[in-house]
């Protein structure tokens, strides 16, 4: 009978030794020989390349053996606002959650472990954030097991407002920003920062005489102060588009057609007064308002057609008859001058003459220039 038994563990190996399934010891690289004439012992290998010791006698081994834990294994303690960082090799390979406790075996692998309060400041260090996040055609993902974060990345010309919890809690410059999550609510928002166009469309008003009309208005705005525009309220274009509207009635439904039609640029000063007003301290500032278009009702475009057409006529009469009494008055004038100078008559005569000629091929005279010239002025 074989009173011995001989176990072998490798250089890169450790062995669990168990009698009946109880804890004895824990075999480092080499042969053993125990004592075993009733065949009870037996033994559960672990290889060092997964250095992590995920096993039923965790918990038992840390508080019944510390002596033998401290030989064999990190221990990774972590409180409720901590996370932790395993480095092999000096390579980043796992990130802990707070409220963790692990064990991983000493052994060939050079392993560093580092803690992380992010009680106050949980924002991840710019050097660490690559290694942790992967930009995917749907957003961010986690690139390591155990990683829970939550990426940022700003456009250029913009800036991010992060919420925590239903909290403002940072604006964010362009660039990548990671944050570490663990139990927080996480959301961004995009505030740019250039000029843009709201446009306000499809608005039936009534005019102060009754007459409905649709206005398009458009406005140019830009955010200049964030964190006063997303903290006096949630949607800050929502409220410009909001305000615009109210002025747009404003100017629209407290004057006529006639005073609109008049005066074009009005609805644009009275709008762009109004929102001046209403922004002020909001953030925001609308550089321009201008309404786009002003449209009519079918049988209103009819009605004022007929009365510019009934305008242009009167006005075409007027110049007429304004005509008319010059060219009377002048004639009139050539008349008295030529009653008191026959040589203005006379030079009349021959002007005439000339004309008629122009319209004649051939003239055949009797009688000479003068017997021409007194016929002529006799069939006048």
């Amino acid at each position: 009978m074989m009173l011995f038994r001989k176990f072998h563990v490798k250089k890169d190996e450790r062995a669990l030794l168990f009698d009946r399934g109880d804890f004895v010891d824990i075999l480092r690289p080499g042969e053993h020989l125990r004592f075993d004439p009733l065949r009870r012992l037996t033994v559960e290998k672990f290889g060092l390349g997964a250095p992590r010791f995920e096993h039923r006698l965790a918990e038992f081994l840390v508080k019944a053996e510390p002596a033998l834990v401290e030989r064999e294994f990190h221990v990774v303690e972590l409180g409720p606002a901590e996370v932790g960082l395993r480095f092999e090799n000096g390579v980043l390979a796992e990130v802990l959650a707070p409220n963790t406790r692990r064990l991983y075996w000493k052994g060939f692998l050079s392993q560093v472990f580092e803690r992380i309060d992010i009680s106050t400041d949980f924002t991840v260090e710019p050097k660490l954030a690559p290694q942790l996040v992967a930009l995917g055609s749907t957003g961010f993902k986690a690139k390591l097991t155990g990683a829970d974060v939550f990426g940022v990345q700003v456009p250029q010309f913009n800036v991010g407002v992060v919420y925590v919890d239903g909290k403002l809690h940072a604006v964010l410059e362009p660039g990548l920003t990671v944050f570490w999550r663990f139990g927080r609510d996480m959301r961004v928002e995009f505030a740019d920062l250039r000029l843009q166009v709201i446009e306000v469309a499809g608005q039936e008003i009534l005019t102060k005489d009754k007459v409905p009309l649709r206005v398009n208005l458009n406005a140019g705005y830009r955010v200049t102060d964030v964190l006063t525009a997303f903290g006096k309220q949630a949607k800050p274009v929502d409220y410009l588009y909001k305000e615009l509207q109210f002025g747009l009635r404003a100017a629209v439904g407290t004057r006529t057609l006639d005073e609109l039609l008049e005066n074009k640029g009005l609805i644009d000063q009275v709008v762009a007064e109004h929102i001046a007003r209403r922004v002020q301290g909001f953030g925001l500032e609308v550089e321009s308002v201008g309404v786009k278009d002003i449209i009519l009702p079918g049988e209103m475009k009819t009605i004022l057609a007929k009365v510019v057409e009934a305008e242009k006529a009167a006005l075409a009469n007027v110049i007429r008859r304004r005509e008319e009494t010059s060219a009377t008055r002048s004639l009139l004038n050539t008349a008295r001058v030529m009653e008191d100078n026959p040589t203005a008559l006379r030079l009349k005569e021959l002007e005439t003459l000339e004309k008629v000629t122009e319209k004649i091929d051939k003239i055949s005279v009797f009688g000479g220039l003068d017997a021409v010239l007194k016929d002529l002025v006799k069939i006048r």
